[in-house]
């Protein structure tokens, strides 16, 4: 089935998907790869804000390349997402709702997508120019001294 979701999200327009289903997802999306997520677990454990409200937010596991002229990015295809794993049940507690990548996940992760009524959407890697379709505009928002893996607000359109 395909469904159309709207950032933010919340639990009650989450539960009713399954594995399998299309999603086109609309509104303001995060990137955030390795070393944006080690940054935003230390700023937890100092005490401070992240970036961006991760109540209901999207996070997509990508590392763009540069916008090609006429377009708001690059080439967006996801990165592997267990390089995520070790910090994501902590987000996921704090009201992350969607993580966008590829492969598998660590049972932490998916018990903590369970319990906080999550989900995980599996986007196809090679695909990274058709995505790039998507994404209406791209603003570094935090870290630009990461390059590729700062923190990015992407506007998409399904």
């Amino acid at each position: 089935m395909q469904v159309r979701l709207t950032t933010p999200l919340t639990r009650q327009e989450l539960a009713p998907l399954h594995a399998g289903d299309t999603v086109l997802l609309t509104g303001t999306v995060y990137t955030a790869r390795d070393a944006a997520h080690a940054r935003m677990n230390e700023a937890l454990d100092r005490g401070e804000p992240l970036p961006f409200d991760i109540k209901g937010a999207a996070i997509y596991y990508v590392g763009p390349t540069p916008e090609r002229p006429g377009c708001a990015i690059g080439a967006a295809g996801p990165t592997t997402s267990g390089r995520m794993d070790k910090f994501t049940p902590r987000l996921l507690d704090l009201g992350l709702a969607c993580m966008i990548g590829k492969g598998k996940r660590d049972e932490a992760v998916k018990a903590a997508v369970v319990r906080n009524g999550a989900v995980y959407l599996a986007a196809i890697g090679g695909a990274g120019a058709l995505m790039a379709g998507s994404v209406k505009s791209c603003e570094i928002i935090a870290w630009p001294d990461l390059g590729c893996e700062a923190v990015r607000r992407l506007e998409v359109v399904d």
